[in-house]
């Protein structure tokens, strides 16, 4: 090894090499990775969005309504302070003991009760009664037709059904009789005269009124603007204002619609005179079925009672 250098007398002394180690620390993944959990939140929830986007376009409103329907709270009191209390399933599982004061030591007997409706409907008690009624108005009507002269031959023409709305009343024309000119929303005047006595039993009622008119499936052939549809339309707002200049109070009338050879009296011949009517429902009081399709049998109204199957030959359409 060489020897150090001599210093020479006005040198200044060296200075000491200081060697300094410096190690470098990590920087904890990108601040400890927390971006990475909000970002992929951030991305799940645009997810969701684009989702519930995609589904209320690609879905009718009927559909929406059946998944509005499935999230919506059902109208359930849970029973409290059992089981778990609150749960969804009103404890923490439906195989939990029940806490109630008259359990008498059973395991696991969960039951839920849902009531049938929010607003409820009539009881059947009530429904009887209103049938009761209705037999009642049916025979009283047949009676007062029975002993007027000028309307006696048009007892037959009178049909009496008992259907999920209510008591339908039946106008029925037949091949030698029409109650409307044809063609036309005018009524004749017997048909004028017997719709007075309707009305009579009608206003003796409180129940909502329904009127429907019917026309046979011949063609109407007097122009574009004029078809069954308005024909029908135009013969239950006449028989409307017939019972209204009556008697009928106005509040009473419920619904009156026209449709056409759509609902026909006699379906194996839709060109049958008997077709065309009209029809005057006495609805059900608070009748939870008010709004849906018609079906029913024919009732009995005593001795007098209308005759179900009749012979009958095509007359003039409408």
């Amino acid at each position: 090894m060489a020897a150090p250098a001599k210093r020479g007398k006005n040198e200044p002394e060296p200075r000491p090499i200081i060697v300094k180690k410096i190690i470098a620390e990590g920087h904890g993944g990108h601040h400890g990775g927390a971006w990475k959990v909000a970002y992929a939140d951030f991305v799940t929830a645009m997810m969701a969005f684009f989702l519930l986007m995609w589904i209320l376009g690609a879905t009718t409103e009927k559909q929406r309504k059946g998944i509005a329907d499935y999230f919506t709270p059902t109208m359930i009191q849970l029973k409290q302070k059992s089981a778990g209390s609150n749960g969804m399933m009103g404890g923490d599982s439906i195989t939990s003991v029940d806490n109630y004061p008259h359990r008498a030591g059973q395991t696991g007997s969960k039951s839920l009760t849902i009531p049938k409706s929010a607003v409820g409907g009539p009881s059947e008690a009530e429904r009887m009664k209103e049938k009761r009624r209705f037999g009642v108005l049916a025979k009283m009507l047949m009676e007062k037709i029975q002993k007027n002269p000028a309307l006696k031959k048009f007892a037959e023409n009178i049909r009496f059904t008992d259907t999920r709305e209510g008591l339908r009343i039946d106008l029925v024309d037949k091949a030698d009789f029409s109650m409307f000119a044809v063609g036309t929303d005018t009524l004749n005047p017997e048909a004028r005269t017997l719709m007075e006595q309707v009305a009579q039993v009608v206003e003796a009622a409180p129940n909502p009124v329904i009127l429907r008119g019917h026309t046979d499936a011949l063609p109407y052939t007097r122009g574009q603007s004029v078809n069954n549809w308005t024909l029908s339309s135009g013969r239950a707002e006449a028989t409307r204002q017939a019972l209204a200049l009556a008697g009928v109070p106005q509040s009473r009338f419920y619904r009156i619609e026209g449709v056409a050879d759509r609902e026909p009296y006699i379906p194996a011949d839709r060109y049958d005179p008997r077709n065309r009517r009209m029809s005057i429902t006495l609805a059900y009081m608070n009748g939870d079925d008010m709004d849906k399709p018609e079906s029913g049998g024919e009732i009995s109204v005593g001795a007098d009672a209308p005759v179900v199957a009749e012979s009958g030959h095509k007359g003039a359409g409408h």
